[in-house]
């Protein structure tokens, strides 16, 4: 059996033990608290009822005693009260009466007292003819059955007595039983628990102790007394190493891929760019000139037209290559951000307009000074909100908000935000917006958002993006603020 098994059978006895005690302890108590509320309900009413009894049956001779002495009929009258008192606690006592003993005894009492009561009513007829002389003679007699019915029910009370005490006996074996099991399941449980430490003591904890001296490196140096912390704590600084090793060559792999493929895009745009943009420019000039001598019917100004926007086209790519293989130099200048922001804008009012686009601009205050190239920041603004534009497809809007905050890394920065309502970036495309060569639209380069992250990172910024599919995209400009 694996050591697992053997500690999982052992806890899993320990805890169904401890139930199974628990369970038979709180059984048990149920049952004392049962046995205590016969005793203190039925038995102590039993003999409540028994004494209330006797007090009838010795008021009843005080009464009639009081009666003899001076004929006063009230006396009767109270002497007959405490007889029907009498009469209703002995069939009162007879419910509670469970043994033959105890019926026998009632018997007795009922039969005794009937006995009683005929001669005592004869004694007070004596009385009252006026014979008190055989009426004394009776009465006699009368007293002896009195003691005789009174001894009855102390013999009862007794009895009542006795079964209280059996029902207390019982509920202290009962309690002595409850000690045994109590007694027995504690002594279980430790000799599980001692099996328990064994098992955890051999086969876990040395061979943890063996394994943390193994897995050291700092030989000992940094001694704790506790093996498993220590043992965590290596094995956490291995997976450390290993998670920084394994990002380490993700890294190297992605820049070397990267170095790679800017390696080719520079030779194929130092190759070709200067080769075609020459005699592009020639047609471009040629074009011009011909626009400006030629007669055109609307036809041909449309493909006049449609071929100048094409060589357009192809300059602008080519432009794009040279900037990407041949990055300029930043001209730093204290500038506001805000201005570049205004700038951005107006150069792209017509545009706007075209694509009926609005954007709306949210500052509280103009940013401050920061020394960044504002031209290139500014190509990076008028990349994104043209990119916007094209997704929002003719109709939408934007919001362009400026903040100053405070952050770790970069102390104290300026943040622009550029938030529209467009179609939004899938979680799939959103990781590769800014990978050289990445475009979804049918005539891009891919080079626009990654020229502009490359000149924000050169303004030692960053560019964040923000985006759910359906709902619009959020790029975030980070530029801090040095003095």
């Amino acid at each position: 059996m694996s050591l697992r098994s053997r500690i999982f059978i052992t806890i899993t006895a320990l805890v169904v033990i401890t139930i199974v005690g628990a369970l038979v302890m709180i059984r048990y108590t149920y049952r004392m608290e049962d046995l205590l509320t016969e005793v203190i309900d039925q038995h102590m009413e039993r003999l409540q009822t028994v004494e209330s009894m006797e007090l009838a049956l010795v008021n009843q001779k005080g009464f009639a005693s009081y009666y003899f002495m001076d004929q006063d009929p009230k006396w009767l009258i109270e002497m007959e009260h405490y007889r029907s008192i009498f009469l209703d606690r002995l069939e009162k006592t007879g419910h509670f009466a469970s043994t033959a003993e105890e019926k026998r005894i009632l018997g007795l009492i009922k039969s005794k007292y009937i006995t009683y009561v005929t001669a005592k009513n004869q004694v007070i007829d004596y009385y009252k003819s006026k014979n008190q002389e055989t009426g004394t003679i009776l009465h006699e007699k009368v007293r002896e059955k009195f003691f005789t019915i009174l001894t009855l029910c102390e013999n009862y009370k007794n009895l009542s007595k006795k079964k209280a005490q059996d029902v207390k006996n019982k509920s202290l074996i009962q309690a002595e039983k409850f000690r045994i099991i109590a007694g027995s399941a504690v002594l279980m449980v430790l000799f599980l628990a001692i099996i328990l430490i064994f098992f955890l003591v051999h086969g876990i904890l040395e061979p943890v102790r063996r394994l943390t001296l193994e897995t050291d490196r700092n030989k000992g140096r940094q001694k704790t007394g506790d093996e498993v912390k220590t043992l965590s704590n290596s094995v956490h600084d291995l997976m450390k190493e290993y998670d920084q090793s394994q990002f380490e060559l993700e890294k190297s792999r992605e820049h070397l891929l990267q170095s790679e493929k800017m390696a080719l895009v520079g030779k194929l745009a130092a190759g070709t760019s200067h080769s075609i943009r020459n005699p592009l420019t020639s047609v471009k000039m040629r074009l011009f000139s011909l626009s400006r001598s030629l007669t055109l019917d609307h036809t041909q100004k449309e493909d006049f037209d449609v071929i100048s926007e094409e060589i357009g086209h192809i300059d602008n790519i080519l432009q794009n290559f040279l900037e990407f293989s041949r990055p300029p130099r930043l001209k730093l200048q204290p500038v506001s951000p805000s201005d570049v922001v205004d700038q951005a804008v107006q150069l792209l009012e017509h545009r706007l307009e075209s694509y009926q686009v609005v954007v709306k601009i949210q500052r509280s205050n103009r940013l401050p000074l920061i020394k960044a190239d504002s031209e290139q920041l500014k190509e990076v603004l008028v990349n994104i909100i043209v990119n916007a534009c094209e997704s929002m497809d003719h109709g939408g809007s934007m919001v362009i908000s400026e903040e100053e905050r405070s952050e770790p890394a970069l102390g104290r920065v300026v943040g622009i935000r550029l938030k529209d309502n467009g179609p939004g970036i899938s979680d799939s495309m959103l990781e590769k917006i800014f990978q050289p060569f990445f475009t979804t639209k049918e005539e891009g380069t891919g080079l626009g958002l990654s020229i502009a992250v490359r000149v924000v990172e050169e303004h030692h910024g960053r560019l964040d993006v923000e985006s759910k599919e359906g709902i619009g995209s959020t790029f975030i400009i980070t530029l801090p603020i040095k003095d």
